[in-house]
């Protein structure tokens, strides 16, 4: 990596650090809600990820999915940029089966080579500033066979453009990653970095303001149901296993 990738590297990794440390973000706050198990469901479920086995979280932040891993079992080393975040996530927590480090996972510390069999990211991916490193680097850290999924919205799903423009705090320089989100740029930076058994899942159509109530979930089920819609749905699941 040379001095300029390093630097723009480093420049946009303190942007996002201050674009999360500087401000309570809602979405980001730990809930026990309908909708953050449900999306767990679908990705733990979709994807081969079990309580077996440790669990590197990446993009772990205050620990919304992080909270409700440690309660169905999970041993889990959550990762982020911000130690900040992670000492509020440590806090809240206070679970033995938590560990904590503060590194950019295209950089990982060399305590964690090749010791994780399995992998999880929720909305992290369109953060980050280059994802060929970045799978690279998790590469690193990743026992061969491993499983990785990473949650993130589907760049093709309009409602994330409009929650950008309309949504006070949130900034395109922060959050426009969503538009690299797509099968071509995340699964061709995954087979690059050695991953195989390459896959696209889609789920979810509905805010967690319908989902979270009554009779959500049900309507939900029905849309997913509809096979045109597939393209549009909220979610993308980005699944692999690391090769040996």
């Amino acid at each position: 990596m040379n001095g300029t990738t390093k630097g723009f590297r480093d420049r946009h990794n303190q942007y996002q650090r201050n674009y999360y440390e500087s401000r309570e973000k809602r979405t980001m706050q730990p809930s026990g809600s309908v909708y953050v198990e449900r999306q767990l469901d679908f990705v733990v479920g979709a994807t081969g990820i079990t309580a077996q086995a440790p669990l590197l979280e990446i993009g772990a932040g205050l620990g919304r999915y992080t909270l409700p891993l440690l309660t169905r079992g999970f041993t889990v080393t959550a990762l982020d940029l911000s130690p900040v975040m992670l000492a509020r996530l440590a806090e809240t927590a206070a679970n033995p089966r938590l560990t904590t480090v503060a590194a950019d996972v295209a950089e990982c510390p060399k305590f964690l080579e090749d010791r994780f069999e399995q992998a999880i990211g929720f909305f992290t991916l369109h953060h980050m500033h280059d994802l060929d490193l970045v799978f690279a680097g998790l590469a690193g850290v990743l026992r061969p066979g491993a499983n990785v999924a990473f949650c993130e919205p589907n760049a093709f799903c309009p409602l994330f453009y409009a929650q950008i423009l309309l949504t006070p705090g949130m900034t395109w320089r922060g959050d426009g990653g969503v538009t690299r989100m797509r099968r071509k740029t995340v699964l061709g930076a995954m087979s690059r970095a050695g991953f195989g058994n390459l896959q696209l899942r889609r789920f979810g159509f509905l805010p967690p303001a319908i989902v979270n109530r009554r009779g959500g979930i049900t309507v939900e089920d029905a849309l997913q149901k509809i096979r045109f819609l597939e393209p549009l749905r909220a979610f993308s699941v980005f699944s692999g296993v690391r090769s040996g």
